[in-house]
């Protein structure tokens, strides 16, 4: 008999010197101009945390303002993976909408994977003060973030809140009601520290995202099951 010989993937390319340049130069920008603002951040200051020449921000990116920008979508490229793992297609259509049940599922993992995130990845402590100075004085990056990662992700959890409660999508009462789910996983990272101190925790990582996780997901089984047959 004929052995049949089982296919290995392709060896994946490694990223070019000038990628490498550039993904650290947008991971430096996005640290910088969220501890420090954009104005009190010099491109020399991105250079240097960077380990690149300060030449290449002009080459990659046109200057610090294209730079800002290439920081809000590196924001809108990572929020985009990590919400569509957990709540589907960000661009889903009424035909590809899922049952309750579905639903339901899809919302939990939706605040699961964002409190996993929000709370456990070292990033998220850049991502959220870059966006934080952005809603504050807001510029074209804001733009980009709101178009490519808040409108989208709401929706699609409001879609599937109509799916899980038959409340309208567009209603102002399921617009809010996403918003306070947001709400609640955001502040575990701009109240980080008052949070550890009530806890009495030494650190904020996994096991204690685990443990906000747990009251999380009661909080919105309680919500959604309290909302059942209620008028929108």
């Amino acid at each position: 008999m004929t052995k049949t010989s089982k296919s290995t993937p392709a060896p994946q390319t490694p990223p070019s010197s000038a990628d490498q340049t550039r993904t650290a130069l947008v991971r430096a920008a996005l640290k910088l101009f969220g501890s420090n603002g954009f104005d009190g951040t010099s491109t020399r200051d991105i250079a240097a945390l960077a380990n690149a020449n300060i030449g290449s921000i002009a080459y990659h990116f046109g200057g610090k303002d294209g730079l800002r920008l290439a920081a809000a979508d590196h924001i809108v490229e990572t929020i985009q993976a990590i919400a569509g793992q957990a709540i589907g297609n960000l661009d889903a259509t009424m035909a590809t909408r899922p049952g309750p049940d579905a639903a339901r599922a899809q919302l939990t993992a939706g605040v699961e994977r964002m409190i996993t995130f929000i709370v456990a990845s070292p990033e998220a402590g850049e991502v959220v003060q870059f966006v934080l100075r952005e809603l504050s004085q807001p510029t074209a990056a804001l733009d980009r973030i709101y178009n490519g990662v808040f409108e989208p992700i709401h929706k699609r959890l409001c879609l599937l809140w109509e799916q899980a409660t038959g409340e309208p999508a567009e209603s102002d009462r399921t617009k809010l009601t996403v918003f306070t789910l947001i709400g609640q996983v955001v502040y575990f990272r701009i109240g980080r520290e008052a949070v550890r101190r009530r806890m009495g925790w030494t650190e904020i990582g996994p096991r204690q995202a685990d443990a906000i996780i747990d009251v999380a997901r009661s909080n919105l089984l309680a919500i959604l099951e309290g909302r059942k047959g209620q008028p929108s």
